[in-house]
């Protein structure tokens, strides 16, 4: 009898493993080709594993909760819809035994091998976060697990790590500090403890939320924040946009947005300030090649996620549209393939879509800013003519950048606002599409 078997795939060049939150199908199942198998999750997106084949589910290689390495087979398919007798004491894909040294900032005689073929099984993530925060092996078998068996997970290790006063997972130390910190470690701040009256509703956060709540909390630790703010006058923009938005919706089937116009102003306000366009290892500054911007996108369930547009100053206004539309509804549909939300160099995140004038949003690390668009709005402005200064009905906006001040200064903060200033403002109304 021919059988297939249903690999976890490849799901972008950092994530070696995914958690398997529900099977879709049960054994005995017919399957059709391109049918969703079963639910994963990584701690960067969730998605769906479809059958590339037809045939009868005979055998669930994993259960619910487990944590599988990319490339593992998951699942296997009787490709002529007939049942296997499975052999008595079938094992189950056995995890690779990976002895992974790594040294903490302890003395050398606590310098330990992690994970050998006899000990406690620890996922490469939970190992990952071990080597970075400096837990010892014999910590790791202190802690108690709540994955299956006992394991111990993402959410066990940093609750740990929260408990005994370190910072959450962030940037590596240049090898000075951390010596100083390994000496005196910096105390995290407690929250205050929260107590609840009659008729108040508990509502636990799910996985996305808990996500994003530990990413902003663990950026605000990293980067210094500051926040620069500039108006600008998008009147040409505005005028542009209702002369064409009706043309170019009947001639390509969607829509034209604002949007995109920001994204291109971006990229060229980050060619001209490369420092920008970068991430901070250490005492390094990595001043990115490519200029890949995130748009940071609602969700219908309230959480947000952060699709990400690859090499922006090589598209042009059109393809930039096309995309953005794109990413913009699978994003919201959850149909979003996990590189599609990682490499980003910049964020834009657009608050004029809830009316906000202005914020002051968070940096998504590991960049070094994010830009925030307000809303637009008509106001009275004093404008410059040849026959003196006139106060006419304007079109104006309001950006916000927010930098990590480690390695943007104000003036180059500032600098970089006054490029999108004059790229936004300097929009040619007559431009073609």
């Amino acid at each position: 009898m021919a059988t297939f078997e249903i690999i976890m795939p490849k799901l972008g060049e950092s994530i070696i493993e995914a958690t398997i939150t529900r099977w879709l199908k049960s054994p005995g199942d017919m399957i059709s080709e391109d049918d969703a198998l079963v639910e994963i999750a990584t701690d960067k997106v969730d998605s769906e594993i479809p059958s590339p084949v037809e045939g009868k589910l005979i055998k669930r290689l994993f259960e619910e909760g487990e944590v599988v390495a990319v490339g593992t087979p998951i699942a296997v398919i009787s490709l002529d819809g007939e049942d296997v007798a499975e052999s008595p004491q079938e094992p189950k894909p056995e995890k690779a035994s990976i002895e992974v040294p790594f040294v903490a900032d302890k003395p050398a005689e606590q310098i330990i091998v992690l994970a050998s073929a006899d000990e406690r099984y620890y996922s490469p993530l939970v190992k990952s976060i071990a080597k970075e925060e400096g837990v010892s092996a014999s910590e790791l078998q202190q802690i108690k697990g709540s994955g299956k068996d006992g394991r111990v997970t993402k959410e066990d290790i940093l609750a740990y790590i929260k408990q005994r006063g370190n910072v959450l997972p962030a940037v590596q130390q240049a090898p000075a500090v951390a010596a100083v910190q390994s000496q005196k470690p910096v105390a995290k701040a407690e929250a205050p403890k929260v107590t609840t009256e009659s008729g108040d509703t508990i509502v636990e956060m799910d996985r996305m939320r808990r996500l994003i709540a530990d990413h902003m909390v663990m950026s605000k630790q990293v980067s210094p924040h500051v926040t620069s703010f500039i108006d600008v006058d998008v009147t040409n923009i505005v005028n542009w946009r209702n002369k064409v938005k009706d043309s170019f919706q009947k001639k390509e089937g969607e829509k034209i947005t604002f949007t995109p116009i920001f994204f291109e102003a971006a990229a060229q306000a980050l060619k001209a300030y490369p420092q920008i366009n970068a991430s901070v290892d250490g005492y390094n500054i990595i001043l990115r090649k490519n200029i890949n911007i995130g748009m940071a996108t609602a969700l219908p369930s309230g959480n947000l996620i952060v699709p990400v547009l690859k090499n922006v100053d090589e598209k042009s206004l059109l393809g930039i549209t096309k995309k953005v539309n794109d990413l913009a509804g699978r994003a919201r549909a959850n149909k979003l393939q996990p590189d599609e939300i990682q490499g980003g160099t910049f964020t834009i995140t657009n608050f004029g879509s809830f009316d906000s004038l202005t914020g002051t949003p968070i940096i998504n690390q590991p960049q070094v800013a994010i830009l925030a668009v307000g809303a637009i709005r008509k106001q009275p402005a004093v404008i410059e003519t040849t026959f003196g200064d006139v106060i006419a009905i304007r079109h104006i906006m309001i950006l916000a950048l927010a930098y990590d001040h480690r390695v943007v200064d104000g003036a180059l903060g500032g600098m970089f606002l006054k490029k999108m200033k004059e790229l936004l403002e300097g929009f040619d109304p007559e431009r073609a599409i």
